[in-house]
Formats: structure tokens, sequence, C-alpha cells
């Protein structure tokens, strides 16, 4: 028997320490809800995690561009219908216009209204979506994934030196102030309707991509945060466990010191005796 080397005391010292270190590090993951508190936790996971979030916010940034993307092309559709409505009525203008028995004081009505819609039609040519142009003819690139993808979309032309372009401002130059003029009229606009029936269809094709293309992000960012989530969440109903466990080791190995640091006492007897 020894007085100056307390080994079970040592012993206990030890493993209570070991104890209180977990337990502070089992009440930061709960309280945190993070398995990894410090880098030291699970530097490669980390790593891992750091990749996964940068992922993660990227999808979501390119989910963000196609919803802008999407947004644009309703726009555009929205103006189209209402572009659609106008030359239908001035394709029933050209054609009234065209009516021998009118006079030239009816095409002179006529010709006003078919004056006004052609000018609705220039007007929309120039309208902007978030400054961007929507009727140009110029395609617009679209980030559809996290790895900077683009996706160009179609434009679309309702004036200008393209071929589309020219059939709109044909119809949007011609009057119906004869009959001569009017049958004129009814051809451009005639094109115009087939080109316009084009053009939302291409802008419904635009559509339908974005639409895709917005579910497999989201489905891809789902998946990326599950990943994320595997290696950087605690599982509260296992650590919960563990904290219990290692309440009781604290607490055991508290009493165990206290009744080591008490053996040592035992040497009075011989000393006394």
């Amino acid at each position: 028997m020894v007085i100056n080397t307390n080994i079970m005391a040592e012993n206990a010292a030890n493993y209570l320490q070991q104890s209180s270190t977990n337990l502070a590090q089992s009440v930061a993951e709960l309280s945190s809800g993070s398995k990894i508190v410090n880098p030291s936790d699970d530097p490669a996971g980390l790593a891992v995690s750091m990749a996964y979030t940068a992922e993660s916010s990227e999808l979501g940034a390119a989910s963000q561009n196609v919803a802008n993307a999407l947004s644009y092309s309703q726009t555009q559709d929205g103006f189209l219908q209402q572009v659609g409505t106008a030359l239908d009525r001035m394709a029933t203008l050209a054609t009234q216009a065209q009516d021998s028995t009118e006079t030239d004081t009816d095409r002179s009505a006529y010709n006003a209204e078919f004056g006004q819609l052609a000018a609705y039609i220039t007007d929309v040519a120039g309208k902007n979506f978030n400054g961007v142009s929507m009727f140009a003819g110029v395609t617009n690139g679209v980030s559809i994934d996290a790895g900077g993808d683009n996706w160009s979309m179609a434009g679309i032309a309702l004036s200008g030196a393209s071929a589309a372009g020219v059939l709109y401002t044909a119809a949007t130059a011609s009057t119906v102030s004869t009959t001569t003029t009017a049958a004129t009229a009814l051809t451009n606009v005639t094109a115009a309707l087939n080109q316009l029936a084009l053009d939302r269809g291409t802008v419904g094709a635009n559509e339908t991509r974005l639409n895709y293309t917005s579910n497999q992000l989201s489905v891809e960012q789902t998946n990326v945060d599950a990943a994320n989530s595997a290696i950087t969440d605690v599982d509260v109903a296992k650590e919960s466990t563990n904290y219990s466990k290692l309440q009781i080791l604290v607490q055991s190995g508290t009493a165990m010191l206290a009744q080591a640091n008490t053996i040592p006492q035992t040497v009075l007897k011989l000393i006394g005796g």
C-alpha cells in the first residue's frame, strides 16, 4: 500500500474525463442538430458536405433561373394571345373593306380601327420583361444545372429583318382604305396569323422544356440535400440514447473517483496501529 500514487484514482479520473468529453460532444450535437460540430469531428465528411452544400445552392439558383425564364415565356404568350386577337379582327376588317357595296366612308372607318390594331401590335413588338426584350428575335441563355450548363431559348420576332418579323411588319403596315389595299392587307394579315401560330408553338415548346427542367432540378436538389443530411444531421433518437448513457457514466465515474480517493486513508489504520 502506498500514499503518493493512487492508480485507481488516476484511472477513474481518466475515464471520467473521457466520459465528460463525450457528454459535452453529445450535448453539442443535440443542441446544434449536426454531427459535425467541429472540423475534427469528421474532416472527410465535412469536405464532402461542403461540396454537397455548394451543389445544392447552385441547383437552387438554377431553379430560380428556370422559374424566371418560365415567367418570361408565359408573359410572351400572354402578349401573343392578344396579338392573335388583334390580327383576327384586322382580317375581319380587311374582308369587310373588300365589299363593293361599302362606301369609301365605311372603309375609312374600317381603316381607322385597322390602324389602331396595327399600332397595338407594333407597340407589343417593343415590350420588355425586366429590361429584356421579348420580341427582338434573339435567343436567351438559361442556366439549367449546377454545372453551369446553358440552354438557348428560341426567340420570337414581331418586327425587324427576320423572316417572321417581315411578315408582321407587312401586316401592320397595310391599310384597308380601298378594296385593292384591303385585299393585300388580308393576304398580309393571314400570313402573319400563320406565323403567329408557329411562334406560339415555339413559346409552348419553350415552356414544356422549362417545366421538365424545373421538375428535374427539384428532384436533384432534394437528393443532394438528402445525401448531405446523411453526413451532417444528427440522429436524435440514437444520440439521445448515447447522451443518457454518457450521463450515467459521468455520474458513476464521479462516484468511483470519490471512492478511489478515500482508499489511501486505510493506510492510517496501519500507522495508527
